[in-house]
């Protein structure tokens, strides 16, 4: 795909790039329910996050089979600061030429300077949108110490959405504060642009990835977004790192498991909001509260979703079978999203169809709606991956990841269970 052919998209910046090409005024993505790293909305098909040269190599190295289940690589953009007539600073997408811009992980790995007075405003895009949730207005934020000062109103990025979301405290109980952006998005953003406002004097382009934007078909997009494995750092991980990331795993479900919860957002049905989880929920689980944590993504506040389990589970078996397919390669620290429509009801009565989870022996009959409801599974998150020839690596696997397929396999049995008991 030209990159250059999709730069017409959105609202243009004031600055015209090579061969006459307009940048396009980058957008925080408000349905960002985990990760670390700031995703921006490009277009209505496409976003875009910060580039690391491992998992760009990885998406163009994808084989064949696992493309159905991860998101379309569209490219790379140079992203700028550029200040408006008001001196707010916009952050700009242009198309990428070789050498201006660096990516992220050519840079020395620092503590993040501390900054207090930083602005920052991002306008809307003037490219249309299905969506009435991707609607927001322009929006200001300034740089704090502390996440707690996140939630104040000098800070709060006014990204409108006709769906408010709603954060779950520690106690399972609703906080009090309904807002138009999944928080998680929020503090992604806030913390990318500290980064990139901290290195400011000395670098002025930064390369982004340009993907699809997988929740771009639902209209109310429903996301649970899982830290598949049981190994989570990577091979040139240091000591340190490698200690950290183990004893995650052994403090959560992760180690028992092989997969984790790391963010989510529920449409409800009731209310008519979205709401939200994020990974420090996900670490506290337990297995029962693992199990519980599904039956939550699946419920809309009326009822369980119980349409969804064919697909889902059907989906996550072809995904089993492709994953053991892909000898010596290792997915660490990816995730997993799973993604329905909030808003979309089984239209007819449902009729009994078999799943073939392969090695698992399932012999449960699993109703499938007709016409079937959205669904989609997808990999992301590949900047710690290897296989075997990669970027020559000098730690070769062997065989299939099997955290990662031990990780889908339990994922699978819960998903089973829990429509099983709800019949």
């Amino acid at each position: 795909m030209c990159v250059w052919q999709t730069m017409e998209v959105g609202k243009y910046g004031k600055k015209t790039g090579q061969d006459g090409v307009r940048g396009v005024l980058l957008e925080p993505f408000i349905h960002q329910v985990g990760g670390h790293s700031s995703m921006m909305r490009y277009d209505d098909h496409t976003v875009c996050k910060p580039l690391i040269s491992r998992e760009q190599r990885f998406y163009e190295s994808l084989p064949p089979e696992m493309k159905e289940f991860t998101p379309e690589y569209k490219g790379v953009v140079s992203v700028c600061f550029e200040g408006d007539s008001d001196g707010y600073i916009n952050l700009v997408a242009y198309p990428y030429v070789e050498n201006e811009a660096l990516e992220q992980d050519e840079v020395s790995e620092r503590e993040q300077p501390r900054r207090k007075h930083s602005r920052r405003n991002f306008h809307r895009s003037s490219s249309t949108s299905e969506h009435k949730d991707d609607k927001f207005q322009g929006l200001t934020a300034e740089s704090t110490e502390s996440i707690q000062e996140m939630k104040s109103p000098k800070l709060e990025l006014q990204m409108q959405s006709d769906v408010p979301f709603q954060m779950l405290d520690g106690n399972s109980g609703l906080s009090s504060e309904k807002i138009s952006y999944n928080p998680w998005s929020l503090r992604c953003h806030k913390q990318q642009l500290k980064m990139m406002r901290s290195e400011s004097k000395e670098r002025k382009l930064y390369k982004f990835l340009l993907l699809e934007n997988v929740v771009h078909h639902f209209k109310f997009p429903c996301i649970l977004d899982l830290k598949m494995g049981t190994r989570q750092h990577g091979d040139d991980a240091s000591e340190e790192k490698a200690a950290r990331q183990m004893k995650k795993c052994e403090q959560s479900t992760s180690a028992a498991l092989g997969v984790r919860v790391c963010g989510m957002q529920v449409f409800q049905l009731d209310s008519g909001h979205y709401l939200c989880r994020n990974k420090y929920y996900g670490r506290g689980l337990s297995i029962e509260g693992f199990r519980h944590a599904l039956y939550q993504y699946l419920h809309n506040g009326v009822d369980l979703r119980s349409d969804l389990f064919h697909l889902i589970l059907s989906k996550l078996c072809s995904l089993v079978a492709v994953v053991k397919r892909q000898a010596s390669y290792r997915f660490y620290s990816s995730s997993l999203l799973i993604i329905y429509d909030g808003m979309e009801r089984a239209r007819a009565e449902p009729r009994t169809s078999h799943i073939d989870s392969g090695s698992m022996d399932s012999s449960q009959d699993i109703p499938s709606p007709d016409p079937s409801p959205k669904v989609d599974v997808r990999m992301i998150d590949f900047a710690h991956s290897t296989f075997k020839g990669f970027r020559d690596d000098p730690t070769v696997h062997d065989g299939p990841d099997k955290g990662y397929v031990f990780g889908l396999e339990n994922l699978i049995n819960i998903l089973e269970e829990i429509y099983m008991e709800n019949q």
